[in-house]
């Protein structure tokens, strides 16, 4: 139950954020069902013990669906990447980071610092596999040269 409430948490907070970026419609709900399942991935995969890891193949599994239902909805992939990828921004960790640089605790500093960039990574990491990967498809199925 636990696990379904923090979806819910995600999947509302996405809408939100369409409202912002003024996604409206039935994109609205893909958009939003992305960062719905992006977040219940990444708590399904929390028995692995290693969050990085996590945000990684949540968000290959959200970039999955987000490429999908571009095609689907004949919208840009962009538009359902960002809000789905929403609930896994880093906030507390650049928050948390900041904040030890600023009253001095140098380790804190860099332990913080060095894994909400690792955190970013994945997030950066995951998006590029799947957009690179669709994006060979695409040019072997049309047979079209580099």
């Amino acid at each position: 139950m636990e696990i379904f409430l923090g979806c819910l948490w995600a999947f509302a907070a996405c809408v939100a954020f369409c409202f912002l970026f003024n996604i409206r419609g039935r994109a609205l709900m893909i958009a939003s069902f992305g960062g719905f399942l992006g977040w219940l991935s990444f708590s399904l995969l929390s028995p692995l013990h290693n969050d990085i890891i996590q945000y990684f193949i949540a968000t290959v599994i959200t970039a999955v669906y987000s490429e999908s239902m571009a095609r689907i909805a004949k919208k840009p992939a962009t538009e359902f990447q960002i809000i789905a990828l929403l609930p896994f921004v880093p906030g507390g960790g650049i928050f948390y980071t900041m904040e030890y640089v600023v009253i001095g605790n140098n380790s804190m500093f860099l332990s913080t610092g060095l894994h909400t960039l690792g955190i970013a990574g994945a997030l950066a990491m995951g998006v590029l596999l799947v957009s690179t990967v669709v994006r060979l498809f695409h040019i072997a199925r049309t047979h079209r040269e580099w």
